[in-house]
């Protein structure tokens, strides 16, 4: 720890910096937050994202106003969509709420696309008629909105997702069926069409956009839960080729860090986890979250340690660091 604080606060190299701030969350002591209230200051990219990622997984009521005031000022590309979800973690926040609602119509799509995919996973039920409006509106956020929806769970969302069901492209439809999976509503129908999407697109070359919706969709029920979808995207995923195994990887690799705890509960019971490892280690490495990556590679050293030699979760664990190489 002295180290990697010293590391912090004084390297000349910004990545080393950023690389230390990152393995400080494996440590769970009490030094990292106050390295990371001092990184939100930094003028390096990378060490604000990671701050901000940080108070996403560790609320602190303490910091809405500073991460408010923040909003008005963060630019970054890779830091504004952690500085959003750091204040969706923050959601029974009235000040929160305010700024949070406020993103939903402004700015750059890539940066309201990412307010809107923090408020589905943040279940704000408080965003819902500002997401709805979203919906209503043809555009490259209309998916954005429909899976958020789902997300959310609010009911009368089947009324705008069954109306884009009638009006949005073709393109568009994994995503409508998968939120209005989400919802509960006829799950099994929909998660089937998303599976028979997937595997059309996968040996019919030319319907890249299908593919994509269809492992995106997938991708966002298993992490609802629904294991059925993540051992879906296992048994297509582990025998394809590009075009279809970058998509399905990157949903896998999702999935394990949003929902961790049913991935390693799937893989305990695989009697031959390494090949789905591999294609996660292959979604690992077209995913930026270094933090959200430590955070998990953490909980599987722990995890390791703490399980008894030669169980199946201790076996399993050694099969993750032998695969993904941490």
């Amino acid at each position: 720890m002295p180290v990697l604080l010293q590391a912090v606060a004084e390297h000349t190299d910004g990545y080393v910096r950023y690389r230390a701030l990152v393995l400080l969350t494996g440590f769970n002591d009490p030094r990292t937050a106050d390295a990371m209230r001092e990184a939100l200051r930094s003028p390096n990219d990378r060490l604000r994202a990671t701050a901000y990622s940080f108070f996403e997984h560790h609320p602190d009521s303490a910091m809405v106003p500073v991460l408010v005031e923040a909003l008005d000022n963060e630019v970054g590309e890779f830091v504004r969509p952690a500085l959003v979800r750091a204040l969706a973690a923050q959601g029974g926040d009235a000040r929160a709420q305010r700024v949070l609602v406020r993103e939903v119509g402004r700015g750059q799509n890539y940066f309201r696309s990412a307010a809107i995919e923090a408020l589905g996973d943040y279940k704000a039920q408080y965003a819902y008629d500002a997401i709805v409006a979203v919906a209503k509106l043809d555009g490259p956020l209309q998916i954005d909105a429909a899976i958020a929806l789902g997300k959310i769970g609010e009911k009368r969302a089947v009324e705008v997702l069954s109306g884009l069901q009638q009006s949005a492209p073709k393109t568009s439809q994994p995503y409508i069926a998968a939120a209005i999976c989400l919802l509960g509503i006829n799950c099994g129908s929909h998660e089937n069409y998303l599976i028979e999407t997937l595997r059309f697109s996968d040996k019919n070359i030319g319907f890249q956009e299908l593919l994509r919706g269809a492992a995106s969709g997938l991708g966002a029920l298993a992490v609802a839960g629904r294991a059925e979808a993540f051992d879906a995207l296992v048994a297509i995923g582990i025998p394809s080729r590009d075009p279809t195994r970058a998509p399905v990887a990157l949903a896998l690799g999702t999935v394990t860090l949003r929902n961790t705890p049913m991935t390693l509960a799937v893989l305990e019971k695989d009697p031959e986890p390494a090949p789905t490892i591999a294609l996660i280690g292959e979604g690992f490495d077209m995913l930026e979250e270094d933090l959200d990556k430590e955070r998990f590679f953490a909980l599987v050293r722990r995890t390791f340690w703490q399980s008894a030699v030669g169980s199946p979760a201790r076996r399993l664990m050694q099969t993750l660091i032998g695969k993904l190489d941490f």
